[in-house]
């Protein structure tokens, strides 16, 4: 069934048959885009990024990341100064100094990403123009891109996405020489990219990619022998990028949990022309060990209402996951952006009358999980807190994107990420009621 898609003025309300999508605006509650560099440097050991801005902005990736202060870490803040942002000094002079200072110590960058914020971007400092400039005086040693990781209009996934979007025009071309090849398109933990392209080979799909790659120096070839499979679902503007040079974009769920890993998987058979005997042999005894590790979390689970707030773009995915494998209620599904194109497989899985938002209206989004009172409540760390003091059980977001949770092996693992709040609200009910 196709969902319904409506646009309202944030204080109208309407009901109708099937999945309902609603836009809503307003003050946001969300993480930056800086947020991604976070898991990024640790993708690409061979790669810098360089925050061009303010010292908010230097605790931010500091205390996401938790890099003590005697490491050497991949990432690294210039700071604009109060008379950088009132036009008294030249900031691109600045930059030029910082960039070769730190080129100078640290040799190893081959790519170096300078990151625009929100000071940055709000006095017109050209970092794509400083970009090319700094790529022409160090040619052959290291290539500069820039991208936006500015929380002014953007979530913190979108990073990656920048991120990503700034890779693909280096991507060297196919030519006639080239295998087809699959190509994965997004972070993953190094352990889970490893398992899933042994699953790929066993299939009989041996040429296996992956942007980001581990090494930004070694961008792998795109054109229209290469079908890309998106593993996660904030990747817009790269899924544009890539099919704008000749690639095909295989339309599938995202592999989160047993089923959707599973589609994701039979997708890229398809696209392959896999003998289904042969997926059907590699999957079916993963598919089983899966569900009966998921058992235990489902039990804990099962009825339990849920309310996700918009702040990952996972959330579409997730809530698929927690309804079908889980059997959670689903009361609201939140979305910062809706690519509806990327989205149309995730959201004919959802059950009907969902009711899926895109954007956000905070106040109004915390009026309705108070009147919905849900049993756990998956949203930012900024409203965490107050809503664990009103005794409304939460997941942070962002804990979801820092963790393993992609593929049939790690269903059991996600689950237990959302079971665990409720256990430990549990445990502590239980020890309060003990001690009256």
């Amino acid at each position: 069934m196709s969902p319904n898609v409506t646009n309202l003025n944030k204080d109208q309300k309407i009901n109708m048959s099937g999945t309902t999508l609603l836009k809503e605006s307003g003050p946001r509650e969300v993480f930056c885009g800086l947020t991604s560099i976070v898991w990024l440097h640790r993708r690409m050991p061979d790669a810098f990024f360089l925050v061009v801005g303010s010292r908010t902005c230097a605790h931010l990736i500091q205390s996401a990341a938790g890099v003590m202060i005697f490491a050497e870490p991949r990432f690294g803040t210039a700071i604009l100064e109060e008379k950088d942002l009132a036009g008294l000094a030249d900031a691109h002079e600045e930059l030029n100094r910082v960039v070769k200072d730190l080129l100078n110590r640290r040799p190893e960058i081959r790519t170096l990403f300078l990151v625009g914020s929100c000071p940055s971007e709000v006095i017109k400092l050209d970092l794509s123009r400083v970009a090319q400039q700094l790529t022409h005086a160090y040619k052959g040693r290291v290539q500069v891109l820039n991208y936006s990781g500015s929380g002014i209009e953007t979530t913190f996934t979108q990073g990656e996405d920048g991120a990503l979007s700034a890779l693909v025009p280096l991507m060297p071309e196919e030519n006639s020489n080239n295998q087809e090849q699959l190509l994965i398109v997004g972070t993953l933990a190094n352990a889970v990219e490893d398992r899933l392209k042994t699953l790929f080979q066993r299939l009989g799909i041996s040429n296996v990619a992956s942007l980001p790659p581990r090494k930004s120096s070694e961008l792998p070839s795109i054109g229209p022998k290469t079908k890309v499979l998106l593993a996660q679902p904030y990747l817009s503007n790269t899924a544009r990028l890539l099919k704008d040079k000749g690639a095909e974009i295989v339309e599938a769920p995202f592999p989160l949990g047993v089923e959707g890993s599973e589609l994701w998987m039979r997708a890229a058979g398809k696209a392959f022309n896999i003998n289904e005997s042969l997926l059907n042999k590699v999957l079916d005894p993963l598919i089983a060990r899966g569900v009966k590790a998921l058992e235990p979390y489902k039990e804990k689970l099962s009825g339990k209402k849920v309310f996700l707030l918009p702040e990952s773009q996972l959330e579409i995915p997730l809530a698929r996951f927690l309804h079908r494998e889980c059997g959670m209620q689903l009361i609201e599904v939140g979305t910062p952006y809706l690519n509806r194109e990327m989205m149309e497989c995730e959201l004919k899985l959802l059950p009907e009358n969902t009711r899926v938002v895109e954007g956000q209206h905070v106040e109004k989004q915390l009026d309705r999980v108070k009147e919905e009172n849900p049993d756990l409540v998956v949203c930012g760390m900024g409203l965490a807190n107050p809503l664990e003091a009103e005794n409304i059980s939460t997941k942070w977001s962002i804990e979801l994107v820092f963790s393993p949770i992609h593929g049939i092996d790690q269903a059991s693992d996600l689950a237990e990420l959302f079971a665990r709040p409720l256990q430990r609200n549990e445990l502590l009910d239980n020890k309060i009621s003990s001690i009256n």
